[in-house]
C-alpha cells in the first residue's frame, strides 16, 4: 500500500472514477454516513437516510452545501422548510439553525467549507 493510500484510509479512492451514491448503503431505521474527504479547509461526507429519519436542529460555524443524490428530503433552515429532491442542492449558512428529515430514503453529499 502506498503512503498516499494509507493516508486516505476510509476516504473515497484517489484518482479513480467512482459512483458516489454507491459508497454508502441504506440501513433500515438509521442514518449512515461516510467521510469521503477530510481536510483542514473542509469535509465531504456522504449520508444515507432511511425514510422518516433525520438530523435534529443544530447550528455549525461553517457554510455547508447539501446535494441530494437520491430521494427527497425536507431541509429546514431558520424555521423555513425547503423540499429538496435528487439533483438539487441547498446552501445551509453558517450559524443558522438547520435540520433534515427524509420524506423517503435519500442520499446526500454534504460539503462543509471551513474557510
Amino acid at each position: 500500500m502506498s503512503s498516499e493510500q494509507s493516508q486516505n484510509k476510509g476516504e473515497m479512492p484517489i484518482a479513480e472514477v467512482v459512483r458516489v451514491a454507491d459508497l454508502v448503503n441504506y440501513q433500515e431505521g438509521a442514518v449512515v454516513s461516510r467521510t469521503l474527504v477530510e481536510r483542514a479547509t473542509g469535509t465531504v461526507t456522504l449520508f444515507a437516510f432511511d425514510e422518516g429519519q433525520g438530523l435534529s436542529e443544530h447550528t455549525t460555524p461553517f457554510d455547508a452545501v447539501a446535494q441530494l443524490l437520491e430521494g427527497e428530503a425536507i431541509i429546514t433552515i431558520s424555521g423555513t422548510p425547503l423540499r429538496a429532491m435528487a439533483g438539487e442542492a441547498v446552501l445551509m449558512p453558517a450559524n443558522q439553525p438547520h435540520a433534515l428529515k427524509a420524506v423517503n430514503r435519500f442520499k446526500m453529499l454534504l460539503t462543509i467549507i471551513r474557510t
